[in-house]
């Protein structure tokens, strides 16, 4: 799954190319790099608002091997230690197996803050995994030895909110990747079944429109609406070659069984579930009313 720093590279320069669930190039771009404009692609209508969220770097991060961002849970109060998503698959540990859950793992990892502009402003520094999977989801989330207040306070940004409500087909979107500083524009083209690749199965996938062409190190970035500016869900993976199933070439599988491969095309978990499984003071709880996360 890993994806090697030649194939990376080339797929910036390739139209097309798949975001694999893998880590990145080590080679990272300098800070405040504009953010690529891409062109909305797909025929399906986008759910607009009068007034369209600034959709920016701030709050994003970037990790050694992939993105993330600081989010907040719509309880989330300003004392709380913050938390960083980011995907399963992108931990420093290596690759959940299937059907692994990790919770409250120790975790000193580092990650770099991003402003508006993409460039970093700070090192933040984890003392938990709170929660991390690659089954049912590819999902990751540690705790930070900073609150949300200090965080603002120090650094002038306040982290994105999750969406605690399922998306719909439609809706305009941006990926924002804080490893490559760079943003992707699109729609969420429709939903998944179930996403195959490898030995690893998630549900409710977000299918994207073809223009976020996203690539190797965009792993964890926030799916952010472009109407709220809340995160949606957490880009994860692509179909690179054609291929079916097989790791970096995720294949549909619909409720009949029938299987599809789209080559060239990206997707997304949902984090719209993630609130439910929180109590305050950002309390990972798998056990509240109306969690659904996977269970160790």
């Amino acid at each position: 799954m890993r994806k090697p720093l030649v194939a990376a590279l080339l797929a910036l320069v390739t139209a097309g190319a798949g975001a694999a669930p893998a880590v990145a190039a080590p080679a990272a771009p300098a800070s405040g790099d504009t953010a690529s404009a891409q062109k909305e692609a797909g025929a399906l209508p986008a759910r607009q608002a009068a007034a369209p969220a600034a959709v920016d770097f701030a709050g994003t991060v970037a990790l050694s091997n992939c993105s993330g961002s600081v989010v907040r849970l719509p309880g989330s109060a300003d004392g709380d230690p913050a938390l960083v998503l980011t995907n399963g698959h992108c931990l420093e540990t290596g690759f959940p197996a299937p059907g692994q859950v990790l919770v409250d793992r120790s975790s000193s990892r580092t990650f770099g803050l991003l402003d508006s502009v993409g460039t970093r402003v700070a090192t933040l520094r984890a003392d938990r995994i709170v929660y991390a999977t690659m089954t049912g989801t590819d999902a990751a989330l540690y705790r930070l030895t900073s609150t949300y207040a200090q965080i603002r306070n120090s650094y002038g940004i306040d982290a994105l909110t999750l969406d605690d409500t399922r998306p719909a087909a439609g809706t305009a979107i941006k990926v924002v990747s804080g490893y490559w500083k760079r943003i992707y524009s699109c729609a969420i083209d429709g939903f998944v079944h179930r996403l195959k690749e490898g030995g690893w199965t998630w549900k409710d996938s977000v299918r994207y429109t073809p223009a976020c062409d996203t690539i190797g190190g965009t792993s964890g970035s926030p799916v952010v609406d472009a109407a709220t500016g809340r995160v949606v869900a957490v880009n994860n993976t692509g179909n690179e070659d054609g291929a079916r199933c097989t790791v970096n070439n995720p294949c549909e599988v619909d409720e009949d069984g029938t299987v599809t491969v789209r080559r060239g095309i990206n997707y997304a978990q949902q984090t719209h579930q993630i609130p439910a499984c929180f109590a305050s003071g950002n309390r990972l709880d798998l056990n509240r009313s109306g969690c659904t996360l996977p269970r160790p």
